[in-house]
């Protein structure tokens, strides 16, 4: 028998409503009624992160990556679906097993200079949720705080410190030192080194590896850089206008793109053993998730599209062992 997944999500979605202003409300009186917009940020998806992996999960920005980490890091609820953690249903949770299932997935955010709450000393910044559930006793905080501050990298006298105080890299590690003090099992990282100097993003790399070993930890790793994904994931999920599209283990991935999308991301990747590649971008741009187009949301901007993509949604399904896509081309063999 075999074990759950560490996180699954199942059927997902994530819908906004927006708030209609007053030049939305002017132009609905003289359309006959003002219609509030719904943004469609995720669309149906279902997602694996299987224990001690790291799960990359890439796409344009305002395809959804971030409002799906939310909902993986239990920061949202989705509006659809089911987010289960080692098989239990995150929703069906209550009391104090609701409260310690959800620090077990912990998020680390984009941005180091916001992320971080300037009136608070480290000490607290760290200490404030482990002593808060219970993970350590209060008398036992400083030393849990400074052996928490010493495992990113950081000195334990920095616990005195306010953020203001520091670079973007070591507010990076105050924050990954956070995450990491309440005990998480996974961390969500959004676009946790794209804030950060090329320099320094190798060394938060770094430490996001030693810190996987060392701890067991899994990753949902959310990102735009190409490079740093070959380099870090185990495996790879591409996502478009809030739907997946393609899955699959990184090398096979970067080897043998098979969804039109993915091949075009990848094409603009620097390849030393491809000096006579021909760069050919994706055209126009992605669409507004206002609005998003019927069928395959990548019909408008597909080369190979064709009347069944404008009509039908393709399911998402395996192509080869370990490999998912969502393209009608690959019922006649005919996608990548």
């Amino acid at each position: 028998m075999t074990s759950a997944p560490h996180l699954s999500l199942d059927g997902v979605a994530m819908r906004f409503a927006r708030r209609i202003d007053l030049a939305d409300r002017m132009a609905g009186l003289l359309a006959g009624g003002a219609r509030k917009s719904t943004v469609h940020a995720v669309d149906g998806v279902d997602l694996v992160v299987a224990e001690g992996e790291v799960l990359a999960l890439v796409g344009e920005s305002g395809c959804g990556k971030t409002t799906l980490g939310r909902i993986a890091a239990g920061l949202l609820a989705p509006t659809d679906g089911t987010v289960r953690f080692r098989g239990r249903d995150r929703a069906g949770l209550v009391g104090a097993e609701a409260r310690a299932t959800r620090l077990k997935v912990q998020m680390i955010f984009q941005n180091p200079f916001a992320s971080l709450n300037p009136r608070m000393r480290v000490r607290d910044i760290v200490g404030e949720a482990p002593a808060t559930h219970g993970i350590v006793a209060r008398d036992a905080v400083a030393d849990h705080v400074a052996a928490t501050l010493a495992s990113v990298g950081l000195d334990p006298s920095y616990a005195e410190r306010w953020p203001h105080q520091f670079s973007g890299g070591q507010r990076q590690r105050i924050a990954i030192a956070r995450a990491l003090a309440v005990r998480p099992e996974i961390l969500v990282c959004d676009e946790a080194v794209s804030a950060l100097d090329v320099s320094i993003q190798a060394q938060v790399l770094n430490l996001f590896m030693e810190l996987k070993e060392r701890l067991g930890l899994t990753y949902l790793f959310i990102s735009h850089d190409l490079g740093v994904v070959e380099h870090l994931s185990d495996r790879v999920a591409i996502m478009y206008l809030g739907r997946i599209v393609e899955s699959a283990p990184t090398e096979a991935l970067f080897a043998e793109p098979n969804h039109p999308y993915t091949r075009g991301l990848f094409s603009g990747v620097p390849r030393l053993d491809a000096r006579k590649r021909r760069f050919e971008p994706i055209r126009g741009e992605i669409p507004s998730p206002l609005a998003p187009p019927p069928g395959c949301h990548f019909h408008p901007r597909c080369p190979k599209a064709t009347e069944r993509c404008r009509i039908e949604a393709p399911a998402l399904r395996a192509i080869a062992p370990g490999r998912l896509s969502a393209c009608h081309l690959n019922d006649h063999g005919q996608a990548g």
